[in-house]
This record gives structure tokens, sequence and C-alpha cells, in this order.
């Protein structure tokens, strides 16, 4: 379903990219800490290993100095808030790519230092207003880091999830970067303001049609936690399972959100 058209959001360039270049960081030392046997390890993406995961998360940052080398389109393709719901369709080519990147990079610390000296390089002299052609779309260069906030989180959620012990830490810009971001996709694919969705302290926003509150306790409220709106949002977790679980509050008659969810796969 496309999204409706909102205003979006905007994002301060200078901490965005601030905050990948940290979280980036904090993923390389962690990976760079794995030993062999849990780096053999499942995770919950389908035949990944941590291995592959981890070869991943350098696709996510790669993908913009290699977009920042091509021809630039001459003219954005894609907003922000579409970007979500675009990116199913290359689901099935990030798989192929991502065991290929594995295969051939057995030491994933090479791959992540070469990967972070090219990002730094290719950031250096590049403006915002950049347009890169995004396998997606092309999009503006600003939004598209945004985007990279996004699959840095997720996976870094991934991979703590798929190592025992492992607890990867957090930027706080790119954690509220990627939270706002899924908050906003969700009011833009169910537009309305009878629903009141909290996720402290990074996020509220209004959807779905219905009567709007304009004062006084809302009567349909969702709320929960940053790094459990991103695991509902992107499919990690069912919605009824965090209902059930009690990470999810939910009050009303229009604050079942399970219809809606995920956002993107």
């Amino acid at each position: 379903m496309p999204p409706a058209k909102q205003r979006a959001r905007t994002y301060d360039s200078a901490k965005i990219r601030k905050a990948l270049t940290a979280q980036f960081g904090n993923v390389q030392e962690a990976v760079r800490a794995l030993a062999p046997e849990q780096l053999a390890l499942p995770t919950r993406l389908g035949e990944w290993t941590v291995r592959d995961l981890a070869a991943h998360v350098t696709m996510a940052v790669e993908t913009v100095t290699r977009n920042l080398e091509r021809d630039e389109p001459p003219k954005p393709e894609l907003t922000l808030l579409e970007w979500p719901f675009a990116t199913a369709t290359r689901a099935a080519d990030i798989a192929d790519g991502t065991r290929s990147l594995a295969e051939a990079n057995p030491d994933l610390d090479a791959l992540y230092s070469r990967t972070a000296e090219r990002f730094a390089a290719a950031l250096a002299t590049a403006p915002d207003t950049r347009i890169l052609a995004a396998r997606t779309g092309a999009m503006t260069l600003a939004d598209y880091l945004v985007t990279r906030t996004v699959e840095l989180v997720v996976h870094t959620d991934d991979l703590n999830a798929a190592v025992p012990g492992l607890e990867v830490p957090y930027d706080r810009q790119a954690l509220a970067a990627c939270t706002r971001l899924l908050a906003d996709a969700l009011a833009a694919k169910a537009p309305g303001g009878s629903t009141e969705v909290r996720i402290p302290p990074y996020a509220v926003v209004q959807c779905i049609e219905g009567p709007r509150h304009t004062r006084g306790t809302p009567p349909n409220v969702v709320e929960t936690d940053p790094l459990t709106w991103i695991r509902l949002a992107t499919g990690r977790v069912a919605w009824k399972d965090a209902v059930e679980g009690a990470t999810v509050s939910a009050s009303g008659e229009r604050a079942d959100l399970s219809a809606l969810l995920p956002l993107m796969a």
C-alpha cells in the first residue's frame, strides 16, 4: 500500500552522518570479537548465519559510497516516507549478494575497515542535495543517509538476538532516527487522528481514520519502547506476541495495529 502524502520530518544531516559512523563502528568492534563458532550461529533471517549478517551490515554503508560513484540521476524519484514501502522488491537480490560477500571476505574486520574508509572519504565532499541512483529509487543523499540508520539499527538488533550475551550498543541519534522514520511511515500508511502511537523518548504520531483527538487523554493509545517498535515495523516480532508479552500496551477500539504491520520486509 503506497503511503499517503504527509509533511516529512526533518533531520540534522551532520548528526545523521556522525550517528552512522558511530553505529557502524559499534558493530565492527563487536564483530571483531566474535569467535568462529559464534559467526557460524544461525540468525532470525532465514538461512543467514551471523557471518552472513555481519557481512550484510557493510552493504548498508557501502551502498552509499557506490551510489556516489555512479552518475547522478536528473531528479529524486523516492521520498523518505516512501522508502520503507519500496524495500521488499529487493529481498532476493540482497540475499544472494550477502552470501557472495561473506564468502569472498573471510576477514570481516578488513572488510569493515575498508568500508568505513571508503564511506568517510565519499561523504567528505558530497553535499546533502546530491541525488543517488539507489535501487529502490533515486533519492537525495540526505534522505538516503536516514534510511541507512534503519538498516544499521535493525541489523544491530538482529546480531544481538543471534549471539547469546552480545550487547552491541546503539548510537542514540541512529536509534532515534530509525524510530522516527518508521513511526512516520505508519502515519503515512494509515493517515488519521483517532489513534496515538507513543514511542518514548523519540516519537509520537497519530494515525488511523476516525474521530480526531484534540484534548485530554486520547481514546486510542499504543505505547511501546523503540526497539520493540522497530521489531514490529520490520516483522521481527508479531503484534499479538508483543501485546501478550506486555512489551506493547494498547487501549481503545482503534488501537490494534496488527493489520498495518509490518511496514517493511
